[in-house]
């Protein structure tokens, strides 16, 4: 064979490979450093100022932006143009991309498509809340860029998880789809599934929104709202329910039933999509807590590990407790059949909870009893779902000394 011969064959086999790369829906792979592209004439578009190319299991994130703006303002790239970037600059990445709404998901776990997705609507009506609201991301924004002046290694984690994110539905989405997807089901699909719950219902976005504040507020640990956003197992954990109980509603049981089984996998908890659950929700550490179909969970509840709102086992229907706004549950606590916790109650750690609980009291031990007893409990004065104080009144009902 001689080099003519190789030399078209090289160019054969060039083309069939880089072919791969010039589609109506252009992606990135992990194992390639693509200049950009144009979709029509094939040519490579240079940019001085592009930084070297990303592998994307460093990026982390099923979005990342349409398109870039481009250096030269007398030659505009393609609109459907798409750039891998590494190692950049954030503020750079900011001027580019701040308002740029139009997000991007994977087709596969390992590749980015640049198909729009299901756009995030806004309401023009603001409130006092929506502002407060607003302030809530633009805070988590500032954290992020916080962080990540403390920690450079985390800059592109950062801003795929958080700062190319406009709103805090799509980051949301794009967070739980990538901590849920699965080779059978990709985050990509998830994503569109999550952000599509996650914009028709404000409602559930607020929920969200005052989870947030409640972990930061009553948990110790929680030293700002993106380090709980990204990675409190319980408030995640919380917020995957949210969705697969809207979609449980809507009669779309087997895709709930679904993601309730990828968080018992992934978070070690398990809530079915039944179970109703309000706002101001906190659930500290969360593992093994596990919360039954007909389980109601009211406004500003705390609750620990290892708890348990099951059934009897003797019942069917509505056979689950019902929990009462303002509550604290102690860790490994089980409140087993339809019984009543009265708003603002207290159950001490490690209690077995089968009767109803009475209104700021507080109920401990296996099985649990009222201290001041069932004439005449103590009455809480506070809200312990929000004090969070596990040790009030012991002197007053118990001598247990070390």
């Amino acid at each position: 064979m001689n080099n003519g011969h190789i030399r078209s064959l090289a160019a054969a086999k060039f083309k069939t490979h880089h072919s791969l790369f010039v589609l109506k829906k252009p992606f990135f792979h992990e194992s390639f450093n693509l200049c950009p592209i144009h979709p029509t004439t094939n040519h490579k578009i240079h940019n001085v100022n592009q930084p070297r190319p990303m592998s994307l299991h460093i990026l982390g994130s099923p979005l990342f932006p349409h398109s870039f703006s481009h250096k030269n303002p007398t030659k505009k790239p393609h609109k459907n143009t798409v750039f891998c970037t590494h190692n950049s600059r954030t503020t750079q990445l900011l001027e580019n991309l701040e308002n740029n709404h139009k997000l991007t998901r994977p087709d596969y776990p390992d590749q980015f498509s640049c198909t729009p997705i299901h756009p995030v609507h806004t309401n023009a009506q603001t409130t006092d809340q929506d502002d407060e609201y607003d302030d809530l991301w633009l805070r988590m924004k500032d954290e992020a860029r916080s962080d990540i002046n403390h920690e450079p290694i985390l800059e592109n984690y950062y801003f795929s998880s958080i700062l190319c994110h406009p709103v805090i539905e799509s980051a949301l989405a794009a967070h739980l789809s990538i901590k849920l997807g699965t080779l059978s089901l990709p985050s990509g699909t998830l994503y569109d599934l999550f952000v599509g719950v996650l914009t028709e219902d404000q409602e559930l976005v607020a929920a969200v929104k005052h989870d947030l504040k409640a972990v930061k507020e009553r948990d110790p640990a929680c030293v700002s709202y993106v380090q709980c956003f990204l990675n409190f197992k319980g408030f995640l954990a919380c917020q995957a329910h949210r969705i697969a109980h809207k979609l449980w509603s809507q009669d779309r049981k087997i895709l709930a039933v679904i993601i309730q089984n990828r968080v018992s996998e992934v978070f070690a908890l398990d809530i079915h999509p039944g179970a109703k659950i309000g706002y101001g929700i906190l659930f500290d550490h969360a593992t093994g807590l596990v919360i039954g179909e007909t389980a109601v969970i009211g406004n500003n509840v705390s609750i620990l590990h290892n708890v348990t709102l099951g059934g009897t086992g003797k019942m069917s229907g509505d056979r689950h407790p019902k929990i009462g706004d303002g509550v604290l549950i102690g860790a490994g606590t089980c409140v087993l059949g339809n019984v009543r916790i009265g708003d603002g109650a207290k159950i001490g750690a490690g209690s077995v909870v089968l009767r109803d609980v009475p209104p700021r009291t507080t109920a401990v031990g296996n099985p649990a009893k009222l201290i001041g007893g069932k004439e005449n409990p103590i009455r809480l004065d506070k809200i312990p779902g929000l004090t969070m104080d596990h040790t009030l009144h012991i002197n007053e009902w118990s001598d247990y000394v070390i």
